[in-house]
């Protein structure tokens, strides 16, 4: 590969490692696996990326080659583990309180103008920079730091978001 394809990698890779790094915690559930099948991806797209002509289908090319991967290293974990008569005594993670949070942060989402939400998620859920959102959007960047600001302005002051929060805390003190 020649330089200047190494360069343009490298801009992809610190631009958009963030938002495929929760792609790949989304689909193994851990960090430290995500990082494994993140950097898995990420070879074999820069092994191809020659061949990549759309530079816009590369988020999905890297999200493909994440899951072939993880289907793989699932179908060969799967062979290690074998049936036993006793099981063994092994706490279990209650997701409960992520679900909750989630539900509640999507609610308050919801209650967002359609532009607010749309710039909120962009920027904080995708890890776009503001100058990408602003070219999606078809908007100017001051635009969309204001848009932004205001949409955080009203989650602060969401009393219904508040109340969610503060019976999760509520739950999670119980505990």
């Amino acid at each position: 590969m020649n330089r200047a394809h190494d360069e343009e990698f490298h801009r992809y890779v610190a631009a958009r490692g963030p938002a495929l790094l929760r792609a790949a915690v989304q689909l193994t559930g851990d960090r430290g696996e995500a990082e494994d099948l993140l950097q898995a991806a990420l070879v074999k797209t820069y092994l191809a990326w020659e061949r990549i002509n759309d530079r816009g289908s590369v988020d999905g090319y890297v999200r493909r080659a994440m899951v072939n991967t993880q289907i793989s290293w699932w179908r060969r974990r799967k062979l290690e583990v074998y049936p036993t008569d006793v099981l063994p005594d092994r706490p279990v993670d209650d997701h409960t309180r992520r679900s909750e949070m989630h539900d509640a942060l999507g609610r308050a989402l919801d209650r967002l103008p359609r532009r607010q939400r749309v710039a909120v998620v962009l920027r904080y859920y995708e890890d776009m920079p503001e100058a990408e959102i602003a070219e999606v959007l078809g908007v100017s960047i001051g635009t969309v730091k204001s848009t932004v600001s205001r949409a955080v302005a009203k989650l602060r002051d969401d009393t219904a978001l508040e109340h969610d929060f503060a019976e999760v805390h509520a739950i999670d003190t119980d505990s």
